[in-house]
């Protein structure tokens, strides 16, 4: 359990954590991929299609996949050298001290929160596709949308299981994890095939449309979409593999993901045409029964939709609730979030927590999913911007820090790289300013703007002027039992 103890000075400090070390080389990659494969791609591929044409967004989601790598670059070296929970957290305290690690990690953990709240709204979104009779029981109506009991419980009683998965510990999460993960692979299979025999290069045209507007509308949404891959690095106190595999495994993650969104994109474009692609509801859906010629291999597409759900619900969930908990371990949020099941040894409240955000989000209806896409995209690449910079910081003042796995060979390509993945990552987050191609609209802004009200709150607590290091977190520790002294 995570316990407390007096030092020489009277001082509160925590003892290590007890988090169980279970999870392998399997179940790890299988949180990874996993939680970058949502829903995003069942919902928006249409999108895609129609604002930048086929290869434009293939071209996008390249792009994408290439600034994703290279900050996972960074990421993998990182996890390696430091393999404890709460990775982003544990990067920017040795590299940038306290306030810093607490803007990353608090910046990260809202990425994760907008994606749980995500999934739980999508999951009744994609039951009503199967059961079209399922929104009954009116509710309230939110931004023009009628929100339906029935149909927000569907998203609410699925957070409830999946939190409880979660609390009943990570192995137990890890094996659902890679079963789901195995029938969503199931599913792209079926798609390619389907493509290859039923789909048209002549369907993919338009290759191109909407310019660079187009392009930059596609490329936008690549922070949603790839979040994920840093779970591995949340999980590495869990994960009983070497330093180095664990690191490895980063990168692996992100390239299995650049080609799953690439293969979605092409796939639904051969199977119908553009126009058609357009007048859709769910264009994956109708591409995988256009291409077979039946409206049960739609539902099954569905199905795997409802696969990339639970996979990126599973696996983000874990990774927000591993975050918090790092952040109590170092006094950063309150000692009730590092609290751990006496039996499962997992962060319970922090589940708990997360859980119950997620399980309001159905009640606030479909406009939601938008709005959730939008607003925790720029938090997700302030936190990466924030991990390439500790990334080349620790590269210049600790040359001889043990890194297992070392990018970039021996010479300066991994500062390089770090100041690519920082300088890739600030030109992202410019692109959801006001007036640029794919700004961000009122409502996203201002879920983001609460979610950081609350981050000032605890920022404000940490006492300003401990240095970074790799000692960082005991002296954080020993200042803030001082001040309650």
């Amino acid at each position: 359990m995570l316990s407390t103890s007096r030092n020489k000075r009277g001082h509160h400090r925590y003892h290590a954590p007890s988090l169980l070390r279970v999870l392998g080389n399997r179940d790890a990659l299988a949180l990874g991929f996993g939680a970058m494969i949502g829903f995003g791609w069942v919902v928006l591929t249409g999108g895609w299609i129609n604002d930048a044409g086929t290869m434009g967004a293939v071209t996008a989601m390249i792009a994408g996949g290439i600034i994703m790598s290279i900050v996972g670059l960074t990421y993998a070296e990182l996890t390696a050298a430091m393999p404890k929970a709460g990775g982003e957290h544990n990067f920017l305290l040795r590299a940038m001290g306290p306030r810093w690690s607490f803007v990353g990690s608090w910046a990260i953990t809202g990425g994760y929160v907008t994606i749980v709240a995500f999934e739980a709204v999508a999951l009744p979104r994609t039951a009503g596709y199967l059961f079209p009779n399922l929104s009954q029981i009116p509710l309230w109506q939110i931004a023009g949308e009628q929100v339906y009991l029935t149909w927000a419980l569907v998203g609410a009683v699925a957070a409830v299981v999946i939190t409880g998965i979660n609390i009943r510990g990570v192995k137990l999460a890890g094996v659902v994890q890679t079963f789901v993960v195995l029938f969503l692979l199931i599913v792209g299979v079926m798609l390619v095939l389907g493509s290859f025999t039923g789909g048209s290069t002549v369907n993919m045209e338009p290759f191109f449309t909407g310019g660079m507007g187009g392009f930059f509308a596609v490329l936008v949404v690549v922070p949603f979409l790839f979040v994920g891959f840093d779970v591995i690095p949340q999980s590495a106190e869990e994960v009983n593999v070497a330093p180095r595999q664990i690191g490895r495994l980063v990168v692996v993650a992100v390239i299995l993901a650049t080609i799953w969104y690439v293969m979605i994109v092409l796939t639904t474009s051969s199977s119908m045409s553009a126009a058609a692609i357009g007048q859709t509801d769910i264009a994956t859906a109708d591409a995988m029964g256009a291409l077979f010629g039946s409206d049960v291999m739609a539902k099954v597409l569905i199905a795997g939709g409802i696969a990339g759900i639970l996979t990126s619900w599973n696996s983000l969930l874990l990774g927000a609730s591993r975050l918090m908990f790092s952040m109590a371990r170092s006094g950063m949020l309150p000692a009730w979030f590092g609290k751990l099941h006496p039996k499962f040894r997992t962060p319970t409240n922090s589940l708990i927590f997360v859980g119950v955000l997620s399980f309001m989000a159905p009640f606030f209806g479909t406009q939601m999913l938008g709005w959730l896409v939008d607003s925790g995209a720029p938090s997700i690449v302030i936190a990466y911007i924030l991990v390439a910079v500790a990334f080349v910081v620790l590269r210049r003042r600790e040359p001889k820090m043990d890194r297992p796995l070392r990018v970039g060979g021996k010479g300066n390509g991994g500062v390089v790289i770090g100041v690519a993945a920082a300088a890739l990552c600030l030109a992202l987050l410019s692109l959801y300013m006001p007036g640029m191609p794919a700004a961000l609209s009122f409502e996203p802004w201002v879920l983001f703007a609460l979610w950081w009200v609350g981050g000032v709150f605890f920022y404000l607590r940490i006492p300003a002027g401990i240095a970074p290091g790799h000692d960082a977190e005991e002296r954080l520790l020993e200042s803030l039992g001082s001040r309650r002294s």
